[in-house]
C-alpha cells in the first residue's frame, strides 16, 4: 500500500488506518486519472454557470439563512474565502494527528468524485498537505452533524489559504509557516470551492471509521479476556455448546461462541462436566448472547461508514449529461443522521462491552461471588494488603460514566441558521461519545486483563502449575506476563494499568 489512488468510490478502512497511523511511512495520497478527469469537468461547468449569469446556491448566492443574496460576479471568489473564515469557530481541544489525517484523506476522496466543483489545483494541494505531514489543527467541537461539519471542516481548510494553525514535523505553525516549510503554495479559492471543502459528514466519518475499527478489536479483546477470567474462576464452556446457539440462530451470537470454543480448546481449567455446579453465573454463561449482540451493532457500523467513505455529502451537487447539460441540484446529502444512529448503536453496544468486563471483575475480586475459588481481592493476606479492591472501583466508575454516554446524541437536535437548518444530527457529538465510551471500555478489558491472569496464577497453584490453559487464553495469559508480574503484594498499581491499557489499545497480543 505505497500509494493510495483516491477515485471517490473505492476507499476502503484498510487504507484510512494506514494514512492515518502509518507515519512516517504511511502511503502516499494521489488523485487517480479518472478523478482528474472528472473533477476538472466539474469545476470547468461552475465556470459556464458563471459566464451563463446563472442562480446556483453557494456558487452565486449566499449561505445557510443567506440563500436568497445574490452575489456579485466580481465577489464570487471572495465569497469562497469569506466561507472558511467565518465558519472556522470551533472550540476545544484539536484532534489528533491521526484523525486529522483521516479527515484529510476522506474529505479529498470526497471531492475526487467530480460532483463537487473543487477545481483539480485546490483538490492536489489538499493532497500535498497530507502527503508532506501538514496537519491542520482543527477543534473537536462545533459541528451540529448537518450541513456537514461545517465549523471543523473550515479549520481544516484554513491552511489551503495561507490561514489557520498546523502542525508539521512536531511543531504547531501558523498556516502559512506550514506551508513554506513544506514547500508548498496557497491557493486562492474559485467559485463554489469554500462550500465544496466545508459542507461535508467527513469528520464524523473520520471518527466513525477510526472508531468502528478499534470496536472491533475490543470487541475480539472482550472475548479472549473473557474467557481467561471464565478459567480463572473454575467456569464451564458447556455453555457455548453449538447445539445451544443453533436454537437461537443470530449469526453473531453464533460466531462468537464459535470463537469462544476456538480460545478455549485444550483447557484443563475449565469446571469438569461432571461437577455438581451446573451452570455458571450469567457473565460467564452469556457471553456470546452479549457480545455477540455487540458484534452486531459493530458490524452495523462496519456496513454504514463503508457507504459513507465513497459517498458524496457536500451541497449543492453538479451533474453533467452527455450532451453537456448541467443541473445543480441542492439536496441533504451532509445530513448525518445515518452516521449518528450507527454511532448511538455502536455506543450502546461498547458499553455493554463495559458493563459486563466490570461485572466479571467483581465476580474475580469477590470471594463469596466466586465459590472461594479465588481469595478475597486476589490477594493472599487480605487486610494488609487491599489487593485488586479499588482496581474493580476504577472500572465501576468507568462503567457507570459509559452509562451517561449512551444518552443518544441522534434524538436530540436544535435549529440553527434562523431556522431553515431547522433538524440537525448532532453526529459529531455522537461521535466524541462514542470515542470516550471506547476510552473508558479499554481501560475496563486492561483491568480484567490484569484481574483474570492474577486469579489464573492462584487457580496453578490450586490445580498444578502443569495444567495447561486454551489454545487461545494461553497465549493471553503470556502477553499480560510479559509486561506485569504476579502482584504478591500491595504496590503501585496505576503503571500495571497502563501497561495494561497499552496492551489493549494498540491490538498486536489479537495478532
Amino acid at each position: 500500500m505505497q500509494t493510495i489512488y483516491l477515485d471517490g468510490k473505492s476507499l476502503t478502512f484498510d487504507q484510512v488506518r494506514a494514512v492515518a497511523y502509518g507515519l512516517p511511512n504511511a502511503p502516499r495520497v494521489e488523485i487517480s486519472e479518472s478523478a482528474k478527469q472528472a473533477v476538472t469537468r466539474a469545476a470547468d461547468a461552475v465556470q459556464t454557470l458563471l459566464a451563463r449569469g446563472t442562480i446556483a446556491y453557494g456558487i452565486t448566492t449566499g449561505f445557510g439563512a443567506f440563500k436568497d443574496r445574490i452575489i456579485p460576479p466580481e465577489q464570487v471568489e471572495l465569497l469562497q474565502r469569506n466561507i472558511l473564515v467565518s465558519h472556522a469557530v470551533g472550540v476545544g481541544d484539536a484532534f489528533d494527528v491521526p484523525t486529522t489525517r483521516a479527515i484529510m484523506l476522506i474529505r479529498a476522496n470526497t471531492l475526487s468524485r467530480g460532483h463537487s466543483g473543487i477545481r483539480l489545483e485546490t483538490l492536489q494541494r489538499l493532497a500535498d498537505m497530507l502527503n508532506a505531514g501538514v496537519h491542520p489543527l482543527v477543534p473537536e467541537k462545533g459541528s451540529l452533524g448537518a450541513s456537514g461539519d461545517l465549523a471543523p471542516l473550515a479549520h481544516m481548510a484554513l491552511p489551503l489559504i495561507g490561514e489557520g494553525r498546523a502542525e508539521y514535523q512536531g511543531e504547531v505553525l501558523s498556516g502559512a509557516e506550514a506551508f513554506r516549510r513544506a514547500r508548498l503554495s496557497p491557493v486562492k479559492l474559485a467559485a463554489k470551492e469554500g462550500l465544496a471543502l466545508t459542507n461535508g459528514t467527513t469528520v464524523m466519518t473520520a471518527l466513525g471509521v477510526l472508531q468502528t475499527l478499534r470496536a472491533e478489536r475490543y470487541s475480539q479483546t472482550a472475548d479472549v479476556v473473557g474467557c481467561l477470567s471464565l478459567e480463572a474462576l473454575n467456569g464451564t464452556d458447556l455453555a457455548f455448546d453449538e447445539r445451544i446457539h443453533n436454537l437461537r440462530p443470530f449469526p453473531r451470537q453464533i460466531e462468537c461462541a464459535r470463537y469462544l470454543r476456538s480460545l478455549l480448546s485444550g483447557s484443563e481449567f475449565v469446571r469438569e462436566r461432571a461437577s455438581l455446579n451446573v451452570q455458571d453465573a450469567y457473565t460467564l454463561r452469556c457471553i456470546p448472547q452479549v457480545h455477540g449482540a455487540a458484534r452486531d451493532a459493530i458490524a452495523y457500523s462496519r456496513w454504514a461508514f463503508e457507504i459513507e467513505l465513497n459517498a458524496v455529502t457536500d451541497n449543492p451537487l453538479i451533474f453533467i449529461d452527455d450532451d453537456e447539460n448541467i443541473d445543480v441540484l441542492s439536496g441533504g446529502n451532509f445530513h448525518g443522521e445515518p452516521l449518528a444512529i450507527a454511532m448511538d448503536y455502536l455506543a450502546f453496544a461498547v458499553a455493554e462491552l463495559g458493563n459486563i468486563s466490570e461485572r466479571r471483575i467483581m465476580r474475580l475480586t469477590d470471594e463469596s461471588s466466586n465459590i472461594h475459588v479465588l481469595p478475597a481481592f486476589l490477594t493472599e493476606q487480605g487486610g494488609l494488603n487491599s489487593g485488586f479492591m479499588i482496581l474493580q472501583y476504577t472500572a465501576a466508575a468507568l462503567a457507570t460514566e459509559n452509562k451517561i454516554f449512551a444518552h443518544p446524541a441522534s434524538v436530540d437536535t436544535i435549529p440553527s441558521s434562523a431556522n431553515v437548518e431547522d433538524h440537525v444530527s448532532m453526529g459529531a457529538t455522537a461521535a466524541l461519545k462514542l470515542r470516550e465510551t471506547l476510552n473508558n471500555v479499554e481501560r475496563i478489558l486492561a483491568i480484567e486483563w490484569m484481574s483474570a491472569a492474577q486469579g489464573v496464577d492462584f487457580r496453578k497453584r490450586a490445580i498444578g502449575a502443569e495444567k495447561k490453559l486454551g489454545v487461545g487464553t494461553s497465549r493471553a495469559y503470556a502477553a499480560i506476563r510479559e509486561r506485569i508480574p504476579f502482584i504478591e503484594a500491595d504496590t503501585v498499581m496505576y503503571e500495571y494499568m497502563e501497561a495494561a491499557r497499552q496492551l489493549v489499545a494498540d491490538g498486536k497480543a489479537l495478532e
